[in-house]
């Protein structure tokens, strides 16, 4: 049996620590590179994500954004699976 996730907080405040951190180590990478100047597109399976021109500037504003979009996507995943596992089975045995 799966249960709830009791502390949504830590959760998500986890999510948005890994997610803004890889964010601005694979942001500061890119930069260590090449960085010719010119903007560049991200993308996500054809997708554009951001367009950043590549600076330490653009590794802490993803840093930072990394970090919010964490904190939401993870309180949002905690939320929907608490309230799918925390119903109870209508199903009989």
């Amino acid at each position: 049996m799966v249960d709830m996730i009791r502390n949504v907080r830590t959760f998500a405040l986890t999510c948005g620590l890994l997610l803004g951190f890889f964010l601005f180590l694979l942001l500061l990478l890119l930069w260590l590179i090449g960085n010719d100047g010119s903007p560049t597109v991200l993308s996500v399976n054809g997708n554009v994500v951001f367009t950043y021109t590549l600076s330490p500037l653009a590794c802490l504003m993803g840093l930072f954004g990394g970090f919010i979009d964490g904190v939401i996507g993870g309180a949002a995943f905690v939320w929907l699976h608490n309230h799918v596992v925390g119903r109870p089975s209508t199903a009989r045995r």
